[in-house]
This record gives C-alpha cells, structure tokens and sequence, in this order.
C-alpha cells in the first residue's frame, strides 16, 4: 500500500489569498453597509447602491493589491535565480564548495556532504542551489495570477453576503441583520481557516469576529455622528 502525506503548507499560497478576501469582502462590504444605514433618512436604494459598488470595487483592488506584491516577489525570485545561474557559469568550485557546506551545516558528515554536492550539482546544479541556498520550491513559487483570481473572487464571495442582506430585507432592519449574519459567517471562516491551517479552532474563530465587530461598530458611530450632519 502507498503511503501518501499531505501536508498543510501545499495550501498555503491559494489558502492565505482566500481567507484574506474573503474576510476583507465580508467585513469592509459589511461595515458599509451598517455605516450607511446607520445614517439618519438614507433610503434602500443607497444603501443597496454601497453595497454593490463596495463588491466591485473591493473585488478589482483585492486583484490589483495581490498581483503587484505577487509579482514584485516573483521578480526578485527570478532575478535572485538568474543570479545563481551566472555564478554557477562564472565559478562553479566555489558554488560547489558553498553547497557541500550548506549540507555539513545541516548534520551531515564531510565526505557526505560532498558526495550529495557532487551529485546533486551533476544532476541538476541550478536546481540544488534554488532549494537548498535561496529556499525556493515549487511550494513557495510566487504566482501573481493565481493570487489575484484567488483574491479576488474570495472578496466578492464574502461581500456577496452583505450584498444579498441587503436586498431583501427593509432598511430599517438593515444595520441589525448584516451585522448579525456577518459576525456568524465570520466566525464560521475564521474556525474554518484555523482547521486547515492546523491552528486552534477557537481562536482562529474569535480574533476574526473580533475585528469585524469593531470594524461594523466604527463605521456605524460614523453613520450616526455625520449621517445627520448631512
């Protein structure tokens, strides 16, 4: 029988872009929405319009924001990786001696560390130095496009919720409700995040829900105070 492992860190790339969006679309969709309905003599149909554009307009900035940071670290994996290649052109014992210590640093013996260089380097050297000097892997590989779409369609997922709220039910039940469902769907995303990331449940589920009810509380003080004013 085939032992198969499965481990968490292969989730982590997609895994950090969707939990980020998703708690960025329901608490920054949701906390609009609460601030705008908290305002004195704002109708149904302004109310719907933030949520909509709140969707959209977080969805293609959670898109963007992720795509630049994402590309600027795949630029520098590259440009770190073409650097390695051009020293293993240029001098190849001294890259060969710098791996074999990297290996003796690690445990294993002088003569081993040597023979494992020797025929890492004969089999793959660019590679060898990647992994084992620059920490690069398949696993860690930047992926601009994958974290945007990712981050993206998380955010208009989770604001998806405040959005729907929002248009079925009366807006002087507006406030009450999407904080409600939210704070819940909160919890629930953050138990569930923690579970995959190996975390304690209930702390994943309590500092999410945290802050979203700090957020949803600011932003309806802030409907309150100058809802009126205007």
């Amino acid at each position: 029988m085939v032992h198969v492992e499965r481990h968490r860190t292969a989730h982590v790339g997609w895994l950090r872009a969707a939990v980020l969006g998703a708690n960025d679309g329901l608490i920054s969709t949701s906390s609009l929405v609460v601030g705008v309905a908290a305002a004195a003599g704002v109708d149904h149909a302004a109310v719907l319009l933030t949520a909509s554009a709140g969707l959209v307009a977080g969805a293609l900035s959670m898109a963007a924001g992720e795509y630049v940071s994402v590309s600027s670290q795949a630029d520098t994996e590259h440009a770190d990786y073409e650097r390695e290649r051009r020293e293993l052109e240029d001098n190849q014992a001294f890259e060969h001696e710098e791996l074999a210590g990297i290996y003796r640093a690690r445990g294993l013996s002088a003569a081993l560390a040597e023979q494992v260089a020797t025929e890492l380097t004969a089999h793959d050297a660019l590679g060898a130095h990647a992994r084992d000097e620059l920490g690069m892997t398949d696993l860690s590989k930047a992926r601009p496009l994958q974290a945007a779409l990712t981050s993206a369609a998380a955010f208009a997922l989770g604001a998806a919720l405040p959005v729907v709220v929002t248009l079925f039910v009366p807006v002087d039940r507006i406030s009450a409700v999407v904080a409600g469902s939210t704070l819940l769907l909160l919890a629930a995303l953050g138990a569930f995040a923690a579970q995959l990331g190996g975390a304690p449940v209930a702390r994943g589920a309590a500092r999410v829900t945290f802050w979203g009810a700090v957020a949803m509380a600011s932003t309806a003080l802030v409907g309150r105070l100058f809802g009126a004013v205007v």
